[in-house]
């Protein structure tokens, strides 16, 4: 698999590509739904939804209190209420972040997920996996890979009319 050098990377045309692939891989799908993990996922989502024409199966997890890292690293300064207005038992839900980093945040988003019944099916889409996975998960749907430096986060950054740009942060501890 190859990399792109994170500075290259248009958010804007990874969406493009992430849309082709989840329109592909929904179709057919039982009862698809979309949820996205709160931010970037989440405005990953909405936006799929709405291109997709799913507004009303579309929701929206904040993870914060799901995280097994909880306790070191506390409560963000947003918490988001968790948004999910829609059947999730037997659903196939496209699970939706924007950056796939550990793994933690996705295995946090499944345990609350199943608090709102048993999916059939969970897909995840990323618009970009940096790989250093802490844990064994893989997205079904992905718009690139890239790899930033130790100590660098890629961030996902939504303007007011709603286009996504990359950057590239220095992580907070």
């Amino acid at each position: 698999m190859s990399h792109t050098d994170p500075t290259l990377l248009d958010a804007e045309a990874l969406y493009a590509a992430l849309l082709d692939q989840v329109k592909a891989g929904l179709a057919g799908a039982h009862e698809p739904a979309i949820v996205g993990i709160h931010s970037g996922g989440a405005w990953i989502a909405e936006r799929l939804a709405h291109d997709l024409g799913m507004q009303d199966r579309c929701g929206v997890l904040d993870v914060s209190f799901y995280r097994d890292d909880y306790a070191k690293k506390g409560l963000p300064a947003e918490v988001k209420p968790t948004n999910i207005g829609f059947e999730v038992a037997g659903a196939t839900i496209l699970l939706v972040d924007d950056v796939l980093y550990t793994g933690r945040t996705t295995r946090a988003a499944i345990n609350e997920l199943f608090d709102y019944g048993r999916p059939a099916r969970i897909l995840l889409a990323a618009l970009v996996d940096r790989g250093g996975r802490q844990l064994p998960v893989a997205a079904d749907f992905v718009a690139a890979h890239t790899r930033v430096a130790p100590g660098e986060a890629l961030r996902l950054k939504q303007t007011d009319d709603r286009r996504f740009h990359l950057t590239i942060e220095h992580e907070s501890a």
